[in-house]
């Protein structure tokens, strides 16, 4: 039986270990443990289900539930360095979000979910940011762009160039 190689670095299994005993149960953990992976490697590949599953003592399937209950995470390849979240709440949506974002996507030459072919960027559609009175708003990385119009959004594209 071939063995299969290891995804989660001694830094990694580290991180996740150090939850433990900030949380009720093993269980507890599984999201701080994705969050780590996908930190570290940009998505959450099935090998690294298994290894969380073996720090947790859980089953595969109870990590892979919680990963696939959550949007955020991708599990096929590596996002981009960027990952872009543009709002498509109602307020986005009555302030041209759709538009705004089939622009960037124009843009960028991908579809919404996609990653540019060199890596920069993933541009992907939010339920809701939770700053209806900045709309239409995208989350990119950390920072929150507000109001944002066609030009903020051509100049945020450029800045990744």
């Amino acid at each position: 039986m071939a063995t299969t190689e290891r995804i989660l670095t001694d830094e990694m299994t580290e991180a996740i270990k150090a939850f433990i005993p900030r949380y009720p149960s093993k269980q507890a953990v599984t999201l701080p443990a994705l969050h780590v992976v996908n930190d570290r490697l940009r998505h959450v590949p099935l090998q690294a289900v298994v290894e969380i599953a073996e720090i947790l003592e859980l089953a595969p399937a109870e990590v892979q539930d919680t990963l696939t209950f959550y949007g955020f995470f991708k599990q096929d390849k590596p996002h981009g360095n960027v990952r872009a979240w543009v709002c498509r709440s109602v307020s986005c949506h009555l302030r041209d979000a759709d538009a705004l974002l089939e622009h960037m996507c124009e843009k960028a030459g991908i579809r919404p979910g996609e990653t540019t072919p060199d890596g920069k960027l993933t541009l992907e559609f939010a339920e809701c940011l939770g700053a209806c009175e900045h709309a239409p708003c995208m989350l990119a990385g950390d920072t929150l762009h507000e109001s944002v119009t066609l030009e903020q959004a051509d100049a945020f594209l450029e800045s990744l160039e």
